[in-house]
């Protein structure tokens, strides 16, 4: 089984724990792994035959404004949810980096994997 990804995918969205932050709108980054048989789609060079990256960044962007969202954790288990239904695919692991303005400025983030990767042994 092959793995399709996706990037440095920039969501705009509103998150976060505190009053401040749910007012304004923030970035997070997403970058997406799912599992993908490309062996048809190198073939035949048929979009058809393989998972469209537009479709996959805009459905996650979708995701970034059809609620606010006050956890990174909530954000990505949704994202993971929506892939795994919507892309026919038996696995996908996502990381969600969101930019904090703490004393020092720092990324944090969570990194999940859901469904079984067919190359997993058991």
């Amino acid at each position: 089984m092959d793995t399709v990804f996706i990037r440095g995918l920039r969501v705009e969205t509103r998150i976060g724990v505190y009053s401040w932050e749910r007012r304004i709108r923030q970035i997070l980054r997403v970058d997406v792994e799912l599992a993908s048989d490309n062996a048809r789609a190198a073939t035949s060079e048929d979009i058809a035959d393989t998972v469209n990256y537009a479709e996959v960044a805009d459905r996650l962007h979708a995701l970034g404004v059809a609620q606010d969202w006050t956890l990174v954790e909530s954000y990505a288990e949704r994202a993971a949810a929506t892939i795994l239904d919507e892309f026919d695919t038996p696995w996908v692991r996502i990381a969600v980096t969101k930019e904090v303005r703490l004393p020092q400025r720092t990324e944090v983030g969570v990194v999940i994997e859901r469904g079984r990767h067919p190359g997993a042994s058991a």
